[in-house]
């Protein structure tokens, strides 16, 4: 990944299109300050370009056991809500995102999508070593997965357009504060043609 003279490029063979939590049961929520429509279609923009390129498509899904005895319960000052068993296809992937059999699936039962999943292990044996980010929630699944990312030394791009949060400060704050630090943000369109030869 580099940025030339001529714009900002990414080789497809070394880049993972990494979305996070675009599932039934997320992605019927409100977003902000980007409409979760408006997050799809990108998404949906962004990895049928990324499939033509010959980039890798990573789809993440939450989820948890049926007992639910593996969910996070911390002390907390603002506890997580929850509102009793999760539907059947709470977790299913959005039929937007176009599954396609060579994509890798990663389910994880937290926000970020490294710990406790094989998707370390997906990218090194692929040398992906470019990741860029979409999906939601910016301030938690997708924060999460950054930091990690960035500790682990990957390479990180961030499709802006393509995300957004709970709620428009925390999604703000992660897009000018945190992911400039860590990789480069750039837009859905940007992201595109860096992906073209």
């Amino acid at each position: 990944m580099s940025d030339s003279k001529l714009g900002f490029t990414l080789d497809p063979t070394h880049t993972a299109i990494v979305v996070i939590d675009l599932q039934k049961g997320i992605a019927q929520l409100p977003g902000a300050p980007l409409a979760m429509s408006t997050v799809i279609a990108n998404t949906a923009r962004l990895l049928t370009a990324a499939r033509q390129a010959g980039a890798q498509p990573v789809l993440v899904h939450v989820s948890l056991s049926p007992d639910g005895a593996d969910r996070l319960n911390p002390v907390a000052d603002q506890a997580q809500r929850t509102a009793g068993p999760m539907p059947p296809d709470w977790s299913d992937l959005i039929p937007e995102l176009g599954y396609q059999p060579g994509d890798i699936v990663i389910l994880k039962r937290q926000w970020g999508a490294f710990y406790g999943t094989d998707l370390e292990l997906q990218l090194r044996r692929r040398a992906l070593t470019n990741v860029v980010l979409c999906g939601v929630a910016t301030e938690f699944g997708v924060e999460s997965t950054a930091r990690n990312a960035f500790e682990l030394g990957y390479q990180l791009v961030f499709a802006s357009d393509a995300m957004t949060g709970m709620h428009p400060d925390s999604h703000t704050n992660a897009i000018e504060r945190i992911f400039p630090r860590i990789g480069r943000v750039r837009t859905t369109d940007q992201v595109i043609a860096a992906l073209q030869p």
